[in-house]
């Protein structure tokens, strides 16, 4: 599968001074804000991708622009950036809505995946280098699945014409340590998210599906296990695992994943490979509508498309995202974006200028805001400072606007 076209970055020349040089981010699984990829020249970040059926809300942008952010980050500090994003491209939410609409589950996945690319693309969001689709990943799956029948903690549930296969997730090694809950927690929202915990046969609640066995009606493929589709967990353990390797830097997601999602593929991860799925547990803040969570369940949304399609300028819906901290939960008002508009205003008309301001304390007050566990909002009110200066101040920098627009453009993503 093809991602999007890539967004160029400017380089931006070191800053001096008592600028950090490494980047900190909260990790869920230690709870507390650790070094990210300090002792490496690649750093590698999986995040866990679109399942197609619907577009782009402001939640799901959320959560991509702060990878995306990190991205930018190790760039600047150096690194070479190793990311791989999945697409979900069969399950059943998909399978459902297909239903529903009387489209072909094909087509519906592709046309959303398209506008997925599109929202990614406007809102200048570097691509992974690996975006890999689930249907393109079933022998990816099948093979680790396969690897991870010596471990006796692979079994079939259900009878002969349905035959299921499970892992007994609760039986792993270190299971429960990236969430923190407690047992009866973890069922409960095992049950809020599409898990099974009450199907009989299975050895307990928490296991997870690993491998659908076919049903009449319903996409499958053929493999050793049997006709059939994978689980949603086993796909990105299967492909963090085949692209990125164990113990990448980052997992990714938003804060909806830490359970079950990524505790599922945390724990099969360490059974398969012997050693941790990822450094760090990332995880974005999530963005509410009407007073709740944002969902395609519920339909309470606001799209990216239909934003850009009533003539918002991706610019400052970027913005607005990124005046909030990353790991916040927040609600998306309308105002928002008239503020973010306003900001893009300012500092579009200082990069008109001849000159401003120097640019020097500003670029390294954006980086240290930045590497200091991704704190957006100051990095653009360092910005807004530089910017309302030059124009109340005035300033005889002639190099300052295109250094200043280089850094925004390199560290936040905003082309001016």
């Amino acid at each position: 599968m093809y991602a999007w076209e890539t967004v160029d970055v400017p380089a931006v020349p070191p800053s001096n001074g008592d600028v950090p040089q490494q980047l900190t981010l909260f990790d869920t699984a230690s709870r507390r804000q650790v070094a990210v990829a300090a002792d490496v020249e690649t750093a590698r970040m999986y995040v866990c991708g679109i399942t197609p059926y619907d577009a782009t809300h402001l939640g799901h942008a959320n959560t991509y622009l702060t990878f995306d952010l990190i991205n930018r980050v190790w760039r600047d500090l150096g690194l070479t950036v190793d990311y791989t994003q999945n697409v979900t491209d069969v399950d059943d939410p998909l399978l459902e809505r297909a239903a529903e609409t009387g489209v072909e589950w094909e087509e519906l996945a592709e046309d959303q995946t398209e506008l997925f690319r599109s929202d990614m693309q406007d809102l200048r969001v570097l691509p992974p280098n690996n975006y890999i689709g689930a249907v393109e990943s079933i022998s990816c799956v099948t093979e680790l699945i396969e690897d991870l029948l010596g471990s006796g903690l692979i079994y079939q549930v259900g009878d002969d014409a349905h035959p299921d296969w499970y892992f007994n997730t609760a039986a792993a090694p270190g299971f429960g340590g990236v969430s923190h809950l407690d047992e009866a927690e973890m069922i409960e929202r095992f049950r809020e998210n599409g898990g099974d915990p009450d199907r009989p046969g299975k050895r307990h609640p928490l296991d997870s599906l690993l491998w659908r066995y076919s049903r009449e009606g319903e996409p499958s493929w053929s493999s050793p296990l049997g006709a059939g589709r994978p689980g949603w967990h086993i796909e990105c353990t299967a492909i963090s695992l085949r692209y990125l390797g164990a113990n990448f830097d980052v997992q990714g997601g938003g804060a909806d994943l830490v359970f079950p999602h990524h505790e599922m593929c945390a724990a099969q991860a360490i059974v398969a490979s012997r050693e941790p799925l990822a450094d760090a547990f990332v995880h974005s803040g999530l963005v509410a509508l009407h007073g709740e969570k944002m969902s395609k369940s519920k339909g309470n949304l606001e799209l990216v498309s239909r934003l850009r399609k009533a003539g918002a300028d991706p610019m400052a819906i970027r913005l607005a995202l990124l005046d909030h901290h990353y790991r916040d939960n927040w609600e998306w008002t309308p105002d928002q974006l008239d503020r973010a508009t306003e900001r893009l205003a300012l500092w579009r008309s200082v990069a008109n200028d001849g000159a401003a301001l120097p640019a020097a304390e500003t670029i390294a007050a954006i980086r240290t805001a930045l590497r200091t566990n991704l704190d957006a909002p100051s990095a653009l009110a360092a910005v807004d400072t530089w910017a309302s200066a030059s124009l109340n101040v005035g300033g005889d920098d002639t190099d300052a606007i295109s250094q200043v627009s280089a850094a925004v453009d390199a560290l936040l993503g905003i082309k001016l």
